[in-house]
């Protein structure tokens, strides 16, 4: 949902450096669309942290898109996005992938999940396809005390069988 009253002093979530108002919202009111790939990520990621529903699923793929998004048990506080690599996705492109690490705190813990989604251009918009999701980690944690510990993401699994492969 969209805050009814808009802050237009307040930095955008999204890492560009520009204040929300000229930023992500356009987008999420549906005065402008994204023109690329990258600009969709970014206010995809502003739209999960002010757990947009509506403009999440409108630029996501029809095929993948999920029935609802439901965020009453949403516990994660998305604090920021940081770009890692942007392949494609451009003006001109149909398809385009953006790795990115998305910043968040969980019961009081600050974690990081670096993902590379794909989006492709339907009809002169770009959407959201699906990603892959590579780590995801608390930060300031003690590092991992070798192949056999437990993975550092949380996963209950081995070092070696889970982020280590």
């Amino acid at each position: 949902m969209l805050e009814k009253i808009i802050n237009t002093e307040q930095d955008c979530l999204c890492g560009s450096g520009l204040h929300y108002v000229g930023c992500c919202y356009p987008y999420h009111s549906g005065e402008k669309t994204p023109s690329t790939a990258e600009q969709l990520m970014r206010s995809r990621f502003t739209a999960y942290a002010k757990q947009n529903s509506a403009y999440l699923q409108a630029t996501w793929e029809v095929n993948k898109r999920p029935a609802k998004i439901d965020f009453s048990k949403e516990t994660a506080h998305w604090q920021r996005l940081e770009i890692v690599s942007v392949k494609k996705g451009g003006l001109y492109d149909n398809k385009g992938i953006v790795e990115f690490k998305a910043f968040y705190t969980l019961d009081g813990h600050e974690a990081v999940m670096n993902e590379i989604s794909r989006f492709k251009k339907m009809e002169n918009r770009w959407l959201y396809v699906d990603g892959l999701v590579k780590s995801v980690s608390r930060l300031n944690q003690p590092l991992n005390q070798g192949k056999n510990a437990l993975c550092d993401c949380g996963s209950g699994k081995k070092f070696k069988r889970c982020c280590g492969k």
